[in-house]
């Protein structure tokens, strides 16, 4: 099966549709499917929820998708750096569903890897817990967390073959691997594309079997999420 396409907006082709849960991988701007959520800005797909550890920033990453209201709810587990995603969510006009970081890890994970539900300590006596089951282990209170299985995920990798098996680009790696395996559907942005063979097996992050489509963009912009400069004497 030809998994690479010739665009982002190819890749999304005939898959998204309005009212999916979709996960998004990157954590802040590092390791975000740049070309794919601009794609799937410009689709106009709508009612939207987009798993992700967070929400970009105001217009660039998903922050574009929630200046076109195409994100109804978003599941996360850090929202600071974006003020479109404040003000929409303080006015009621998005949901959100705040998760702890590692707990969100584990959701996609454990959907990836076909179990419906785990239990953590995280989060016991707060917010997080509210609703959700609670059960006592060895003398500690744990919480029940359903796995994420997404619709669609949207991933960025550095390298793939042309079978999808994918490598990673240091930190970049972040929670682009969970999403890719938990998704039904994977779409997959890279920055090279290699013949099959040409990754050394043990070279291999994520086995091309979770991933169903291929998109190049050999020059993603890689914006820094938030610069800190500091003045030093005489400089």
């Amino acid at each position: 099966m030809k998994k690479v396409y010739p665009s982002a907006a190819a890749a999304l082709a005939g898959i998204v549709k309005d009212g999916q849960m979709l996960a998004v991988g990157g954590f802040g701007l590092c390791g975000i499917p740049e070309a794919l959520i601009a794609a799937l800005r410009d689709s106009g797909v709508k009612g939207l929820t987009v798993v992700s550890n967070n929400a970009g920033v105001d217009g660039f990453g998903l922050g574009q998708l929630l200046e076109t209201r195409q994100i109804k709810k978003m599941i996360s587990s850090y929202v600071g750096e974006n003020k479109e995603f404040e003000r929409q969510y303080l006015a009621g006009e998005l949901e959100l569903e705040f998760t702890p970081q590692g707990t969100l890890a584990e959701k996609l994970r454990a959907g990836g890897a076909g179990i419906p539900a785990f239990f953590t300590r995280t989060g016991v006596g707060t917010m997080v817990a509210e609703g959700k089951e609670l059960r006592e282990f060895d003398g500690h209170t744990y919480v029940m967390e359903r796995s994420l299985v997404p619709d669609v995920s949207l991933v960025k990798a550095w390298k793939a073959d042309e079978s999808g098996n994918l490598v990673f680009r240091l930190t970049a790696r972040n929670f682009n691997p969970a999403a890719a395996m938990a998704g039904k559907l994977t779409i997959v942005e890279v920055e090279e594309i290699v013949r099959k063979g040409d990754i050394e097996p043990d070279g291999v992050h994520l086995p091309g079997i979770y991933v169903d489509r291929i998109v190049l963009n050999a020059n993603p912009e890689k914006r820094i999420e938030k610069r800190t400069l500091t003045e030093k004497a005489g400089a």
